[in-house]
């Protein structure tokens, strides 16, 4: 009998283009089990921490979301906020990536005259980060309106050192989120990764790294691997999305993202990587579709 744990054995072995390792998990995913039909009879590897970002399903109620993405050996929700924490904990699962802090994507820390509001903001949260075991909160640079690199880059130092002495002592990292320009988030300033390892070396502490999304740097500058190699020691955390359309990360889209995930596992990476792509199918099971590619 043709069985989930006996096509994943098969893949362990074999070397499969993208297409022939979607077409292989998309077979196990047929046989549907009564009390957790997205569950994998296989256990994981243990390589990569999985995480999910919620938005991209919200159609799908907190809790149900929870238990479903628990049976397929996620351990985290991404982009939660303090209301949401409590039933993350109540299925064992934690927030890897947290927000609830900030003004947004467009109003961040390249404008000066956001600091103090941002500054209280962010040392509102963080007692309720550590409070709840979290260790990692969400910021961004803003948008550039006008403003040269160089003058946001030195603007987003002077905030994010106003808060590096409260983060350290609730050990908490703040993570800025690398987003393209071109597509999604126009004129958007921490969009190309040298820039924000530039701001980490500017800001000068362990408790200021970057969320790199492989989806938006493909988009801005490709080169995704070698990219990564060179700064890893900045990158807290990783996002994945199919390129184009932000979709499920199969054949469809241009990114292989089991050698992308082989070399942050090659790395040493300990952080999470969260799925954070926009299903057209079914979402739950894109979803675990999407886990497995990225479980090498």
């Amino acid at each position: 009998m043709f069985s989930r744990r006996n096509a994943l054995r098969t893949l362990t072995g074999t070397a499969l283009t993208l297409p022939a390792l979607t077409n292989s998990l998309a077979n196990t995913m047929t046989e549907s089990e009564p009390n957790a039909p997205y569950a994998a009879t296989a256990p994981l590897k243990g390589n990569i921490n999985h995480s999910v970002c919620k938005w991209c399903y919200n159609k799908i109620p907190l809790e149900e979301f929870c238990k479903s993405a628990k049976e397929m050996g996620i351990t985290s929700v991404d982009l939660t906020g303090p209301l949401e924490w409590p039933t993350l904990k109540k299925y064992g699962l934690t927030c890897a990536m947290a927000q609830g802090a900030g003004k947004g994507i467009g109003e961040g820390f390249n404008d000066p005259k956001l600091h103090d509001e941002l500054v209280a903001s962010y040392e509102a949260i963080f007692p309720k980060l550590k409070e709840a075991g979290l260790t990692n909160v969400i910021c961004f640079s803003g948008n550039r309106r006008g403003m040269s690199n160089e003058e946001g880059l030195k603007n987003c130092a002077v905030g994010l050192k106003r808060l590096m002495p409260s983060a350290e002592k609730h050990g908490v990292t703040m993570v800025m989120e690398l987003l393209n320009s071109k597509v999604d988030h126009k004129d958007y300033m921490c969009d190309h990764t040298a820039w924000g390892v530039d701001l980490c070396k500017a800001v000068g502490s362990e408790r200021f790294k970057l969320l790199y999304d492989i989806y938006h740097m493909q988009i801005m500058e490709g080169d995704i691997i070698r990219t990564i190699r060179a700064n890893h020691q900045y990158i807290a955390h990783y996002h994945t999305g199919g390129n184009p359309g932000r979709n499920e990360i199969d054949e469809t889209q241009e990114i292989y993202y089991p050698a992308v995930m082989k070399a942050i596992v090659d790395l040493g990476f300990k952080g999470y990587v969260a799925q954070e792509f926009i299903p057209k199918r079914d979402p739950l099971k894109s979803l675990r579709e999407g886990v497995m590619i990225c479980d090498v």
